[in-house]
This record gives structure tokens, sequence and C-alpha cells, in this order.
């Protein structure tokens, strides 16, 4: 009776693995130590991390053996040059700017999409009376002295048939909404359409609003999530935990906005709680890839065709490469 029952239990457990032969499956638990991660923002703490904050306060990263510490840049240019230098294990930053950091030689990666679509956007007050591209023409349009934002603009104008040569463009840094306030300049070209248009629409300045993407610039992912290259292979296992946490973070966001904008504010106390909230609910359906994509997809046919677009427009020297430039590997139920 003894070997009929160790026999029974052998084929029991043969046939649970069979079963669990050929699944995608993924560890739910963290390690026994922690790892503690820099992540470096692309800005100062706003509704575009809100996810991030989210995953830090329900514990979604400590459960997972991650110590996460994001820390925002001193300059919005440095946190890809903050990367490359390994002052920090991530970076939280854009499309066009990872491209361009490629050219120059640096080998960084994006993991991950954090917002699938451009923010950015031609703004103008309702006042102005700037209601499409074509209404550009003779008009000062402010920029934050963006190379490709500039080239943003001409594209613009080239598809509205207006000579470029007709609009004055004004370099106004990162004071796109006191530059239109003060009547400085007529429109704004580097503005997202959920942070400042929603802004500007809460101080009942009924701003148009058109993004890049709707005009005639390539789609691109706004918002990335960036490692060094050789990280992919020696710390592989912390990004794929991190990305899991973060996913966690931005889902709970989309059930509930107010807790993950309470947590937020929570943990930056100076920030405007109702603007916070009326721009993550804007920006919600951006977060998520279409199609039933994990969190975080990046679409290589789309960064090609972005890729071609800064090619064509003299912002890189040679095309970009979306095989090497982004990665799938780490969100979930990839690469595995």
């Amino acid at each position: 009776m003894k070997r009929i029952a160790a026999g029974l239990a052998l084929l029991s457990a043969l046939v649970a693995l069979a079963a669990g032969c050929g699944e995608k499956k993924e560890t739910t638990s963290g390690p026994a130590r922690t790892h503690a991660l820099d992540v470096v923002l692309d800005f100062f703490p706003n509704a575009d991390h809100v996810g991030l904050y989210a995953a830090l306060a329900n514990g979604e990263f400590r459960k997972l053996g991650l110590d996460v510490r994001p820390h925002a840049p001193s300059d919005p240019s440095a946190p890809l040059k903050l990367l490359a230098a390994g002052r920090a294990d991530l970076a939280i930053s854009y499309e066009p700017e990872l491209l361009l950091a490629r050219d120059r030689g640096l080998r960084l990666v994006s993991v991950g999409a954090i917002v699938q679509r451009p923010l950015t956007s031609i703004i103008a007050l309702g006042s102005q009376r700037v209601r499409k591209p074509a209404d550009l023409r003779g008009r000062k349009v402010g920029t934050a002295g963006i190379p490709y934002q500039d080239a943003y603009l001409t594209t613009i104008l080239r598809r509205a048939k207006v000579n470029p040569d007709s609009v004055r463009e004004i370099n106004v840094g990162f004071n796109l909404v006191p530059a239109m306030l003060s009547k400085r300049v007529d429109a704004t070209l580097g503005g997202f359409w959920n942070y400042e248009g929603v802004q500007l629409a809460q101080q009942r300045k009924h701003p148009v609003v058109i993004p890049v993407d709707r005009a005639g610039v390539p789609s691109y992912d706004e918002l990335i999530l960036v490692a060094r290259q050789r990280e992919l292979r020696d710390h592989g296992a912390e990004i794929r935990r991190f990305l899991r946490g973060l996913a966690a973070g931005y889902e709970f966001a989309r059930r509930d906005p107010v807790r993950a904008v309470d947590d937020l504010v929570r943990a930056n106390r100076d920030l405007d709680r109702k603007l916070q909230l009326a721009s993550v609910r804007a920006t919600l359906a951006a977060f998520f890839p279409a199609g039933g994509k994990p969190f975080g997809w990046q679409d290589p046919a789309q960064w090609t065709r972005y890729g071609a677009w800064m090619l064509d427009n003299e912002l890189v020297k040679s095309p970009p490469d979306a095989g090497r430039a982004l990665t799938n590997e780490f969100l979930a139920g990839q690469g595995i």
C-alpha cells in the first residue's frame, strides 16, 4: 500500500508539472535582500508621475524587494546625463531626448513607456483667436528653445501651408504660460495638453490646445523609463521588478485617481491638488497602451517613423535603430 501511495503521489506531481509547462509565469515575491534604486525624474514631481508615488505609498516596490528613491533634477536636461554618468539607476525622460542622446553615443535604452502619446502641444489663450495651425501666420510663438520643438513648429506650419518665415519664434524658456498671460507671445509650442492646458482652463482662459501629433508631427512616447544598456544584463531582475511595481501604481491611479493624487501631494506638499487631480484624470488613458498590451509597451514601428522624421529634419546624424533604442523584454509577461 505504501508503494502504491508513493506511486500515486509521484504521478500527481508529474501531472502538475506537465500542466505548468509552456506558461509564462513571474515570481510575485521579492528577494530577501532589498535593492536600492535611485530614479531621477524628468522634471519636478507632477501628475505624470502619479503611478510612481502611488506605488511608493502602497508599498508595491517594497514588496518586490526594492528601495526606490525618486529625485527631481536641478535641470530638465540633466536626467540622461546623470544616468549615463552612473549617478542614477533609472531615469524618466522623453523619446526624442533618448534618440538624441543615443545619436551622441550614449548607450542608453528605453525599457518602458509611461505616457503613450505626445503631450507637447500648441497652446493659445482663447482671446488670441488661434483655432488652428494656419492661424499662426504672422503671429509670435513662444518655445522653450528645444531644437526638436523648433522642428515641430516648422513641420506643423508647412503642413498648414504657412510659410515658417511669416511666424516669429521667441525662446521663452520654460515660462510658457507667463509669456502668454503677459501677451509677450500669441501662442506657445512646448506646453503639455494635460498640464499647462488644464492649468489655463482652470484659470478660465479658455485655451485652444492642439497636440503636435494632431497637427503633422509623427506620434511618439512622451514619457519613457530609461536604463543604461549594460544594466539590462547585470540588473535585469531589478528593472523587471521595478516595472511591475510601477504598473501596479498606475493601475491603482486608474482605479482610484483621488487617492493616488493624495499620495502624490502628500509626498510633494507644494503641489496644487486641484490641478494635479484634473491633470491625472485628463491623462489616465494615455498611461496605458491599446490592444491589451502590458503597461509600458513600446511600438518599434512607431519609434522607427519618429526616428525617420528626426533624420529628415537633421536632428540626428544617422537613422535611429528602434531595435536597439528600446526593449519590451522587462514588461509583464514579456521576455521570460
